[in-house]
C-alpha cells in the first residue's frame, strides 16, 4: 500500500487579530445601536486566515507574526491550536492587547464592514536568529503587514529558491522593496500602486517589479491572470448568493498556496483558490464552512491536490 506523501509546508507571516464579527440586518447609522442576531470571536489577519485554510487542507502552516501575552492574546492562541496551526510568535514579551478588528456582516447580502487597528499596536518586528527553519519550505505567502518582518523573510526565501506569494491586498510603503522579492502576487481590484489606475496598469506594473505571475480577483467576476512569459486569461468564480464574504480572500490566498505547493499549474490553482473561497462565502464566519464541507467535495479537492 503507498503511503500519502508528506504534508506541504508553508510559512505565513503578517498580521494576525482577533476579530469579533456581528451579523445585522443592516448597518449602524451614526449615534445608532443594533442588536446582532449573531457573533463569533476567532483569530483572523490576512496572513492567520490564510494559514488557516492551508492547514485545513492538509498542509503543515506556520505562522510568523506579532502577538504577546496579554491575555486577548490566549483566545488567539487557543484558535490556532484548534486549526493545527503552529505559532512563530515574534514578540512574545509584548504586554499590550493584539490588534482588535470590529466586524459587521450584512444578513442579507454577505457584505462587510471593518474597522482594525491592524499592525499599528506593535512597534517594528524582525526575525529572530534561528528563529525558523525554512528547509522543507514548499511557499512563503506575505500579507505586506509587519512590513520589515515581510521583506527579511522574502529575502531568505529567494536566497534558497522557495517560492515567495504576495498577498497584495492594499498599496503599503516597503512594497517597492517587497515585490522584487516576490514570485507570485495576488491583488484584489482595488489594490493601486500609487499614480496608477486600471487592471491593465496595475499588471503592467506589477509584472515589471518583479513577480512572475500576477492575479488580480475581482469579487464575484472572473479572475484575471498574467504572467511575464506573456500568457494570460480569465479564471470564472461560481456563481453564489453570498452569506459572508468576510475572510474569502484570505481563504483563496491560502487555498492557492496549498495548490501550488502540490504542483498545479498557475490558472489551475487559481481555478482551486476560487472555488474553496466560494464555498467560504455559503457560510456565516471565516470558520464555519470546514465543518460543513461536504464529504465528496473534500475527497474531490484531496483528489486534485494529492495527483
Amino acid at each position: 500500500m503507498t503511503s500519502p506523501p508528506p504534508a506541504p509546508r508553508a510559512l505565513f507571516a503578517g498580521l494576525c487579530t482577533l476579530d469579533l464579527a456581528y451579523l445585522v440586518d443592516r448597518f449602524p447609522q451614526p449615534n445608532q445601536k443594533i442588536a446582532a442576531h449573531s457573533q463569533h470571536l476567532t483569530a483572523g489577519g490576512p496572513a492567520t486566515n490564510a494559514a488557516v485554510t492551508f492547514a485545513f487542507l492538509d498542509g503543515a502552516a506556520t505562522l510568523a507574526t506579532a502577538l504577546g501575552r496579554h491575555p486577548l492574546a490566549t483566545l488567539i492562541r487557543h484558535d490556532l491550536d484548534a486549526h493545527r496551526v503552529s505559532l512563530l510568535d515574534l514578540t512574545p514579551n509584548h504586554d499590550g492587547p493584539p490588534a482588535l478588528s470590529s466586524i459587521s456582516v450584512h444578513r442579507a447580502t454577505g457584505q462587510r464592514t471593518v474597522v482594525s487597528a491592524n499592525a499599528a499596536a506593535y512597534p517594528p518586528v524582525r526575525l529572530h536568529p534561528h528563529s525558523f527553519d525554512p528547509t522543507q519550505l514548499s511557499a512563503v505567502l506575505l500579507d505586506g503587514h509587519h512590513m520589515p518582518l515581510c521583506i527579511e523573510i522574502a529575502t531568505l526565501a529567494r536566497a534558497r529558491s522557495i517560492p515567495v506569494i504576495l498577498d497584495a491586498g492594499s498599496w503599503k510603503p516597503g512594497l517597492e522593496t517587497l515585490l522584487p522579492l516576490t514570485d507570485i502576487a495576488i491583488c484584489s481590484e482595488d489594490f493601486q500602486p500609487p499614480h496608477l489606475h486600471g487592471l491593465p496598469h496595475t499588471a503592467a506594473f506589477l509584472l515589471h517589479a518583479g513577480p512572475h505571475s500576477v492575479a488580480i480577483t475581482r469579487g464575484p467576476r472572473p479572475i484575471f491572470w498574467f504572467t511575464a512569459s506573456g500568457d494570460s486569461g480569465e479564471i470564472p468564480v461560481p456563481p453564489i448568493h453570498p452569506i459572508d464574504t468576510l475572510g474569502a480572500g484570505d481563504i483563496f490566498h491560502g487555498a492557492f498556496c496549498r495548490a501550488h505547493a502540490s504542483g498545479l499549474p498557475f490558472p489551475d490553482a487559481l481555478h482551486f483558490a476560487a472555488a474553496v473561497a466560494t464555498e467560504s462565502c455559503l457560510h456565516y464566519g471565516t470558520r464555519s464552512w470546514m465543518s460543513a464541507l461536504a464529504l465528496h467535495t473534500r475527497a474531490a479537492w484531496n483528489a486534485l491536490l494529492n495527483g
